[in-house]
């Protein structure tokens, strides 16, 4: 344990020499204002989304606020795009490591997203090399030399960084604010802004934000309060920080304009968070068994409810003025496969076709390696720095949004499930949030659908299409063969954990809300 310079505060891990330059007296000061501000508030908003799944597990269905219609009704727009932020049609993402963020940002895409969510295990460690890598990026002083002695350097025309702090629903438990952890958000973004925010400036970019996991327009609204408030403290125009909110919640979906309405002055638009999205669905109507899902691989972007949900946020985001991006393609080059190469470009292809022409301006990729294929067909069908001129109708309802997806459930459906779950919980344990698997780049919102879908199955006895009920015991010994083709493939530690973890959140009586909030207690 270390002291940290302000009494209010205590360091609860080692800091290094790099790292005293993140976490100096005025940054800590800069950290505890935040936090003893907005901390009730956060919490109050915590309690509320507790009240809300109890309403729809009582059958309560979401719906649109009535008391905001005249907020939909009403003509406004958002304040006017930054010039660097028109064009975005190509965005990369990533976690904040130090060769990632030069690949990235030398990657040809428009705008590398930072990720200090869902794509980084947030061990103390990564959390703070992370703020140091990104300070180094905004001075122009990054470079990484590899073990065989290669140099990466960034290139002249980078692309515009915008980062991602972690959710509301997170704490950074290694830094205690009068004995409590801070909340995850505002120390990822209260150190990037206090550290960055002047020099973005200066380099003729600015502070800009991804906003994860946002449930209602009230979280919204406590964004744009800590966005004023440390704009305030700095000294720095208000509306000078953007922030584009991922659309990664079934309730949230109920309230795009509400959310843009809230951050306006401080709003970069609207992001398709598809994985996520899906992974809500099945949370909020877990105890619902009309609600089921079938194997994740049959969720695609056509279903109805997505489909839906994609139109909206086109037509919300093009009325306001503001950018409606994409969702990520997952794909890596196969190279030693050219067969199965080709097949998974052209599963992108089809991908980022249908984004441009429903109207997306953007889209987003996660490796460097689909920036050019993106680029391609936004190119060609996007002839100009975005499409937010385009108005384009939604009749979308309540219904449609909660349409549930028919398909089956099937036994290799629950097999990879349990494959790619644990898998990705065993990397994430060992301090790796962006695991590549089967030719996929994968990130936390993956092991969430894969764990929530089996906890809805064995939740509700669905038969699997070789007639098999889905129960408890089954599950347990599906992981258990899951463990035994994995050994040796995955340090024996991690693996056990990753197990143990896998299988209580699986077969516990009640849904734990979040994977990284149970699994977070084992990271240093």
């Amino acid at each position: 344990m270390i002291a940290a310079p302000n009494e209010l505060v205590r360091i609860m891990a080692p800091v290094t020499e790099p790292q005293d330059d993140i976490l100096t007296p005025e940054a800590v000061r800069f950290l505890v204002k935040l936090s003893t501000k907005f901390e009730p508030r956060r919490r109050r908003l915590l309690e509320a989304r507790r009240t809300r799944q109890q309403e729809i597990d009582d059958g309560k269905q979401p719906d649109f606020p009535a008391e905001t219609a005249e907020i939909r009704k009403a003509s406004w727009k958002i304040a006017p795009t930054p010039a660097d932020l028109m064009d975005r049609r190509v965005e990369i993402t990533g976690p904040t490591d130090r060769k990632m963020i030069i690949n990235a940002l030398n990657s040809g895409a428009k705008v590398f997203m930072a990720d200090f969510e869902d794509s980084n295990a947030p061990t103390w460690q990564n959390i703070l090399e992370g703020q140091v890598n990104l300070r180094d990026a905004v001075n122009g002083t990054i470079t990484y030399t590899s073990p065989e002695g290669k140099r990466y350097e960034v290139c002249e025309n980078p692309a515009v960084l915008m980062v991602r702090p972690r959710g509301w629903h997170l704490v950074e438990k290694h830094f205690l604010v009068e004995g409590e952890p801070i909340s995850a958000s505002l120390f990822d973004f209260g150190l990037f802004f206090f550290h960055n925010a002047r020099n973005l400036i200066r380099n003729g970019t600015g502070p800009y934000f991804y906003l994860p996991k946002l449930e209602s327009r009230h979280e919204a609204r406590l964004w744009n309060a800590v966005f004023l408030a440390a704009q305030d403290q700095l000294g720095i125009s208000r509306g000078t920080i953007r922030a584009t909110v991922l659309i990664e919640t079934i309730l949230a979906a109920f309230e795009m304009d509400e959310i843009l309405w809230e951050l306006r002055e401080h709003s970069a638009g609207l992001n398709c968070g598809r994985w996520d999205y899906i992974f809500s669905y099945i949370k909020k109507f877990r105890n619902h068994p009309e609600c089921v899902l079938p194997d994740r691989s049959q969720v695609t972007m056509t279903k109805p409810f997505l489909a839906s949900y994609v139109e909206l946020l086109v037509a919300t985001c093009h009325r306001r003025g503001a950018h409606a991006m994409g969702g990520m393609a997952a794909q890596i080059p196969i190279k030693n496969d050219p067969q199965a190469n080709q097949a998974a470009l052209t599963r992108v292809r089809e991908d980022k076709l249908r984004e441009v022409w429903a109207g997306h301006d953007g889209t987003w990729v996660a490796h460097p390696g689909l920036v050019p294929l993106a680029k391609q067909i936004f190119d060609t069908y996007m002839p100009f720095p975005n499409q937010v001129d385009r108005q384009t109708s939604s009749n979308t309802t309540a219904a449609s949004l909660l349409l549930t997806p028919q398909g089956t459930i099937t036994a290799g459906g629950l097999a990879i499930n349990l494959d790619v779950g644990i898998r990705y919980l065993a990397a994430w344990l060992g301090g790796n949030g962006c695991v590549p698997i089967y030719n996929l780049m994968e990130d936390a919102a993956t092991a969430e659908i894969c764990r929530a879908q089996v906890w809805q199955w064995v939740r509700h006895g669905a038969v699997l299409d070789d007639r098999r009920v889905v129960t408890t015991s089954l599950v347990r010994e599906e992981v258990e063969r899951t463990v035994e083709k994995l050994r040796g493939q995955i340090p024996e530690q991690q693996l056990a954990t990753a197990a143990y973890l896998y299988n209580e959140m699986l077969t516990d009586h009640e849904f734990p809300e979040f994977l990284t909030l149970q699994a977070y207690e084992y990271l240093d």
